[in-house]
């Protein structure tokens, strides 16, 4: 089978793999789609930092099931799609229902290798039918519910003004379900492509060019007083670091990206709000399922978001132009 491994960063390679054969309690899955994350984005430049190389990459997947266990409740051809946290449970967080941040997890493409390749062995408790939606879709499921859970998270509710700092892929879901939620979103990036995206596809009540001034705006949309709930889905840590003024007076910060470092907030600032700092980790089967209804209902502009495509085969050549800006890349999608 064909396999896409990330040698070292910024060089991919195609090699031949045999078939795996699938455990006891295993589901041999048929990969049919892979999504790309800003995870495999990180892999590829080298700045992930839970990972060594080499590692074959992708976790957001969906595909067929072309063996199972008799007693899995899965057939030959079910079209379904991966959590691809693979949780103990049974550590302190895996108990508590916290299987997104369990203590063991092993994160496909991420702790152990992942769908950039044409068949997969998973365990049968992290592989769900993928019942009315499409293939992409379903592949699209893990990302949106990075969103759904730090909407949660953030306990949005109603009326309230959320702020998302960052408009790529993950920063979009968050928006998505922020506004599902019933709160008015301002999303605030660099790039005014992707605030036109979330105005027209996400449907957000404002969008603020990062830049000067930018604080100024952000005061006048809230009457200076700013967000309930902000979200920061960059992975840069000067803007994680500066989204704490943006919290509102009693309000709550999410940290949905990560980066390889220390973060650093003025005391003062922090506790004259009574701010809540929050961070917010992958999803639980919770979040798959609220995403899954979205996306039965049509409220999710999945289409929209689905902006490139490619083949596995096409993979080493093709992935570094993800990274261009200019290519306007939002999610791409891997064909296999």
């Amino acid at each position: 089978m064909l396999t896409v491994v990330c040698e070292t960063p910024g060089t991919l390679r195609a090699e031949d793999r045999p078939i795996p054969i699938p455990a006891r309690g295993e589901v041999l899955v048929r990969v049919k789609r892979v999504g790309v994350c800003g995870t495999d984005l990180h892999i590829y430049t080298g700045t992930q930092p839970y990972l060594s190389y080499p590692r074959v990459m992708g976790h957001e997947l969906s595909g067929l099931v072309e063996a199972a266990d008799a007693d899995s409740g899965l057939a030959a051809g079910d079209a379904v799609y991966v959590m691809p946290y693979l949780s103990c449970g049974s550590c302190v967080a895996c108990r508590q229902g916290k299987t997104n941040c369990c203590v063991h997890i092993q994160v496909l493409g991420v702790h152990r290798d992942g769908a950039f390749t044409e068949y997969l062995c998973v365990p049968r408790p992290f592989v769900h039918k993928a019942e009315g939606i499409t293939l992409d879709q379903a592949a699209m499921l893990e990302f949106l519910a990075i969103g759904a859970h730090a909407a949660r998270r953030g306990d949005v509710d109603a009326g309230q003004r959320a702020l998302v700092v960052g408009a790529g892929p993950i920063g979009l879901a968050t928006a998505v379900f922020a506004r599902l939620r019933g709160a008015h979103v301002t999303v605030i990036d660099g790039r005014r492509d992707r605030l036109e995206f979330a105005l027209k596809q996400v449907g957000v009540a404002a969008c603020v060019p990062l830049g000067d001034g930018d604080e100024a705006e952000l005061a006048r949309l809230t009457e200076g007083e700013f967000f309930d709930v902000v979200f920061d889905a960059t992975g840069n840590p000067m803007a994680m670091e500066r989204g704490l003024h943006f919290v509102a007076h009693g309000g709550r910060y999410v940290l949905v990206s990560i980066v390889p470092g220390d973060i650093r907030f003025s005391d003062p600032e922090f506790h004259k709000r009574e701010a809540t700092l929050l961070g917010s980790r992958n999803a639980t089967a919770e979040d798959f399922r609220t995403v899954m209804a979205a996306m039965r209902a049509g409220q999710i502009p999945d289409r929209a978001l689905a902006t490139h495509r490619l083949a596995l085969a096409d993979v080493p050549a093709g992935f570094a132009r993800l990274l261009d800006p200019q290519q306007g890349v939002i999610k791409a999608i891997v064909e296999c």
